[in-house]
């Protein structure tokens, strides 16, 4: 049903999201939706010495909106706070091998929430 849509890679994120949860003492957490596709992703950080050492998420919506927010966990999992930031939706959408056009917009969810996440923890 999906093979049509969706990469391989899309369907491997979709059907086994990675970094998925609540984590232990995070230090920063944020929040995104898509009030147009009802699409929620909730991130939670735990940062040391300017790493994001440990991160997970918990989302409610399609399959581009969870698998959106597994790659994005992957690959700012480990990186500085610089480097986390330096992420781009394009980035998340390459990384998942494309996504359909109407789907493009949910790369979003995990880079706002990110976002927010750091910007909570640069206040506490």
């Amino acid at each position: 049903m999906y093979k049509d849509e969706y990469t391989d890679t899309v369907i491997e994120h979709f059907m086994h999201p990675r970094n998925m949860g609540l984590i232990y003492n995070p230090n920063g957490e944020g929040f995104n939706g898509d009030p147009n596709c009802g699409d929620y992703l909730e991130l939670y950080i735990r940062v040391e010495n300017n790493m994001i050492e440990d991160i997970g998420f918990l989302v409610f919506g399609c399959v581009a909106a969870i698998a959106t927010g597994s790659i994005t966990m992957e690959l700012v999992k480990g990186k500085t706070l610089e480097e986390a930031l330096r992420i781009n939706e394009d980035d998340i959408i390459q990384a998942l091998g494309g996504l359909p056009e109407n789907k493009k917009h949910c790369s979003n969810l995990g880079i706002g929430a990110l976002r927010s996440a750091i910007d909570d923890y640069k206040i506490k």
